[in-house]
């Protein structure tokens, strides 16, 4: 699948239950483009049959555990709109950590890769994010 933003290609997502409210239209799959970073629905993907998706298509900076990356793409998608999303946000990120990956740290990386065009700004996001987790 391409990404509708940018044409560039997407990864498939399967979201577990308990971060569903946080997908685009709750959905179970979403795919996440591996350029600008927007991810939106894709119940047209296939089931992953327990299979791990690539996320380091994405960036070498990405997690590539989906307990580590499943939350932090979320809370990537809603940063758009931080101050609607701060408690959601607040929530995934410390799943990301709990999880055992520094999220800040993450999205610095992930700012820094020049291969990557994000559809929001990361480094001003990182420190409004800086501020809500600490």
């Amino acid at each position: 699948m391409t990404c509708s933003a940018c044409g560039d290609t997407t990864v498939p997502v399967s979201v577990p239950e308990e971060y569903r409210e946080h997908a685009p239209a709750e959905s179970a799959r979403v795919s996440c483009c591996t350029n600008c970073l927007r991810v939106a629905p894709n119940e047209e993907a296939e089931a992953d049959d327990g299979e791990e998706p690539d996320f380091s298509r994405i960036s070498d900076a990405f997690p590539t555990a989906s307990s580590r990356a499943v939350p932090l793409v979320l809370a990537m998608h809603l940063c758009s709109s931080l101050a609607t999303n701060k408690r959601a946000i607040e929530s995934l990120l410390r799943e990301v950590e709990r999880a055992g990956t520094d999220p800040l740290l993450t999205i610095d990386r992930l700012a820094a890769d020049p291969e990557l065009e994000p559809a929001i700004d990361l480094d001003r996001r990182r420190h409004q994010l800086e501020q809500l987790l600490y």
